[in-house]
């Protein structure tokens, strides 16, 4: 096993958080290229924004299919041809010459880019020894939202060059160079045993966590909340393409990092969970998620990039404690019931649109704002109601 802070630990916590970095970045490239791709193709809001829907809902799908395979047949080669067909899908969306074309590639580079966060926890737990994946989680998950924000910088800023076409092809070969840097890097686990699948005892396992109405709770609120705030910046993108603020791609990659106060709330959540409960920070983190809702109904564009930071805080504190909140209060099988809050997530990120849409097309931002606050007082009542079962627990 691999030891806290050996050159062994330092090289695959470098492979993994790398290999992270480019699944996100691949992931949301496209989100502040949505109104140039709105005009590109003539579709509707709607339309274009399936671009981020298809492959945030087949890596949902992809989470419950590496998962289980990767006990039988290894995880390294997963990751490995994961990133590599990720960076060739990238360049392939370049070229894509038509629109149904371009949904077809995002549904199925989503499912590829599944792979590596469906197995990267479950090997660093086959290969570090607990105080060493203590700290390789940390800056795994770090280097997610790393990702992220990257992918919308990059992708913003190579679009003013060259249109979308070129935000593609630059992270195409960005993912290509690194994964050959990560197949490099990433050492064989030496402890890792195959274990025949079997389909039954997998879905038992899930059926039982659905059956289960503490981590039902926290499934759908993460992914409600998730739903509600990435579609959000979509919906933000169109309204600051148009006049009177009229900002170019490269300036709407930019509104993604607001995402790092975010990050903070993610490194707080504990210490405050710890001085306040769980479910009583997931209170506040749904309330502070309509409070900077409300301050982006502004008109200057410093109000509304401050309602964006005050919301990143908010989700992520919220996300974080819900994602604990499953790991701690699932009885057995914890991988699957982890997995199971990432499908939820993801679904939900992948079905905001369809809610959204039309309050955007009913009264414009006004209209998304009064939709998010709708599904907000949803997960208020469901952390409201965990905080109940929380005093009865303790």
């Amino acid at each position: 096993m691999i030891r806290l802070y050996t050159p062994a630990w330092w090289r695959a916590t470098l492979a993994l958080c790398l290999g992270s970095f480019l699944v996100f970045i691949n992931l949301y490239v496209p989100q502040p290229l949505l109104p140039e791709l709105h005009r590109t193709y003539d579709v509707s809001t709607l339309a274009v924004s399936f671009v981020m829907s298809a492959a945030t809902l087949s890596l949902a799908a992809a989470l419950l299919v590496f998962g289980p395979l990767s006990d039988a047949v290894g995880r390294e080669g997963i990751m490995r041809y994961s990133l590599l067909l990720a960076g060739i899908g990238s360049i392939m969306l370049a070229f894509a010459p038509s629109f149904s074309a371009l949904l077809g590639l995002r549904l199925l580079q989503g499912f590829v880019l599944g792979g590596l966060p469906a197995v990267a926890i479950a090997w660093m737990a086959d290969t570090f020894d607990k105080p060493a994946l203590a700290g390789a989680v940390g800056l795994y998950i770090a280097a997610n939202s790393l990702g992220g924000i990257s992918g919308r910088v990059v992708g913003g800023a190579a679009a003013d060059l060259g249109g979308a076409s070129a935000a593609f092809i630059a992270v195409g070969c960005m993912t290509l160079a690194g994964s050959a840097v990560f197949w490099r890097l990433l050492p064989r686990s030496q402890t890792f045993v195959p274990r025949p699948f079997h389909l039954r005892t997998a879905v038992v396992s899930l059926y039982q966590h659905l059956q289960t109405p503490v981590l039902v709770g926290a499934y759908v609120l993460g992914g409600i909340n998730f739903m509600v705030f990435i579609n959000q910046y979509s919906y933000i993108t169109f309204r600051l393409s148009q006049a009177p603020y009229g900002l170019a791609a490269s300036s709407l990659g930019l509104l993604f990092l607001t995402y790092l106060s975010g990050t903070a709330a993610s490194m707080l959540s504990g210490r405050l969970a710890g001085r306040f409960t769980p479910a009583s920070c997931m209170i506040a983190g749904v309330a502070i998620l309509c409070v900077g809702t409300a301050v982006t109904r502004a008109d200057s564009l410093a109000l509304i990039i401050l309602g964006l930071v005050v919301n990143a805080f908010g989700f992520f504190l919220t996300h974080s404690l819900a994602s604990a909140w499953v790991g701690r209060n699932a009885g057995h099988a914890r991988g699957s019931a982890s997995a199971l809050y990432l499908v939820f997530y993801y679904t939900g990120a992948s079905l905001g649109g369809f809610w959204l849409e039309p309050f955007w097309l009913w009264n414009g931002w006004a209209g998304v704002t009064l939709g998010s606050w709708v599904l907000f007082a949803v997960t208020f009542a469901i952390a409201a109601w965990l905080r109940v079962v929380e005093r009865r627990q303790r």
